[in-house]
């Protein structure tokens, strides 16, 4: 029987772990927490998966919260115009009021197949005690890479799926698949009860995400957590702009009352739904930043011996699409295929990157795809979301893009392909009206 230790306890680790164990490999997770601290701890990310990853999870029997939390049918977007006075934009939220935003865009994309979201905190920690109770070995401790050098020996394969500190320097910076080398983003995050119902769609739950331009993005997530179903409120402010204004907020409270008054004056439609939200729980707020990079997926230990990264250790976007839990999803599900496939020959340095470029090829649209949504949008892609809202078919394809983002190459990023796409959407619609 093949050994195989898994560094980390998240979405593509365990997922990846409990996948092998189905397979009747014998397979070692690191956590540096037990169930009951991460159940109990700081909530961890925005997640929201889309169809194909809950497919990945449906497939190995880890759908576990499906029948509890929300079905998310639908994304939304709104792009609010400028509306701050000539030098308000530097403020602090607490400052003057500011002229109304209007909100000139407004639509909502069908999905195909319904997307969930479901607290991590909830998630690793029932799946972490899942994979204990069918025999799987867990390792509660941090990890060095002195560690590993000593540990690796006894495995076939060693992956690394937790990637911050010392683990994360293994993996050298991919520089022509790197296009950030700082932080694009100040991310806050509050997850709350309470929150009213879009009056446009009160039933049905959506994914809302909020672009204001010069300050960032609010994205709202229908999601399960801890203490039942829920709301995620989600700044990602540009950096020195408005809404970067968290980086040294301790205080929960303190960053609901932010998070809220940036709503109040760049967001006021979602504001009006919010003026009933509480926290969810004292440890419902996240905050930070991060230079989204792409790494080099084999590791050497001082010994020489060889580890894999797994999803955010080589492949880290901003969360402005939400591809984050999705790729970890996807990464979980191509290295399993790939381990399984190799049978017993060796994991050398060439089966690595192979197995790697598989997963690439699907991380790469969603990578070039998020890249772009940080970067001030071309004229073309501003005629595109604005035609969203006159023709429901480019709303649909612009929300299933977040499951399938390689279909963005199709229409999306050169302005030939828009107009293109958008003159066929165009005749489409006529002829049935």
């Amino acid at each position: 029987m093949r050994r195989l230790l898994i560094v980390g306890a998240g979405q593509a680790g365990l997922q990846l772990a409990l996948g092998l164990q189905s397979r009747g490999y014998d397979v070692t997770v690191m956590s540096s927490r037990t169930p009951d601290e991460i159940r109990g701890g700081r909530v961890m990310s925005t997640q929201c998966l889309f169809a194909t990853a809950l497919r990945h999870e449906r497939d190995l029997g880890l759908n576990f919260w499906e029948s509890q939390a929300p079905r998310i049918e639908g994304l939304g977007v709104s792009v609010f115009a400028p509306g701050t006075p000539p030098g308000a934009a530097g403020q602090a939220p607490d400052g003057p009021s500011v002229t109304p935003l209007e909100r000139p865009i407004d639509w909502l994309g069908r999905l195909d197949g319904y997307a969930q979201s479901v607290d991590q905190r909830l998630k690793m920690a029932g799946w972490l005690e899942t994979f204990a109770e069918r025999g799987g070995k867990v390792v509660v401790h941090g990890v060095a890479v002195s560690d590993l050098d000593y540990l690796a020996a006894a495995y076939d394969l060693v992956l690394v799926a937790a990637g911050k500190g010392e683990l994360g320097a293994m993996f050298a910076r991919d520089e022509a698949r790197s296009l950030h080398d700082t932080p694009q983003r100040a991310l806050a995050v509050a997850y709350v009860h309470g929150l009213g119902p879009r009056p446009e769609h009160p039933d049905l739950n959506a994914v809302r995400c909020d672009l204001v331009p010069g300050v960032g993005e609010l994205i709202v997530v229908p999601t399960l957590t801890t203490s039942g179903p829920a709301d995620i409120l989600f700044w990602e402010g540009v950096p020195g702009g408005p809404a970067d204004v968290f980086q040294h907020v301790k205080d929960p409270a303190e960053h609901l009352k932010l998070t809220l008054e940036l709503m109040r004056r760049f967001t006021p439609g979602e504001h009006e739904r919010a003026a009933d939200v509480e926290l969810t729980d004292a440890a419902g707020t996240l905050s930070g930043r991060f230079a989204p990079t792409v790494r080099r997926p084999v590791g050497e230990l001082p010994s020489g011996g060889l580890v894999l990264g797994v999803a955010d250790v080589v492949v880290s976007n901003d969360p402005i699409t939400g591809q984050g839990a999705n790729n970890a999803a996807r990464c979980a599900a191509s290295y399993l295929a790939d381990i399984v496939a190799h049978g017993d020959r060796p994991f050398d340095r060439e089966w690595m990157e192979s197995t790697f470029a598989h997963y690439w090829s699907l991380a790469a649209p969603a990578t070039k795809w998020t890249n772009a949504m940080l970067a001030p949008p071309p004229e073309h892609v501003l005629g595109l979301i604005g035609a969203a809202g006159a023709l429901q078919p480019v709303a649909d394809r612009f929300a299933n893009g977040f499951d399938d983002p390689a279909d963005f190459e199709q229409w999306f990023f050169e302005q030939a392909k828009a107009e293109a796409y958008l003159a066929a959407a165009g005749r489409a619609a006529s002829r049935t009206s």
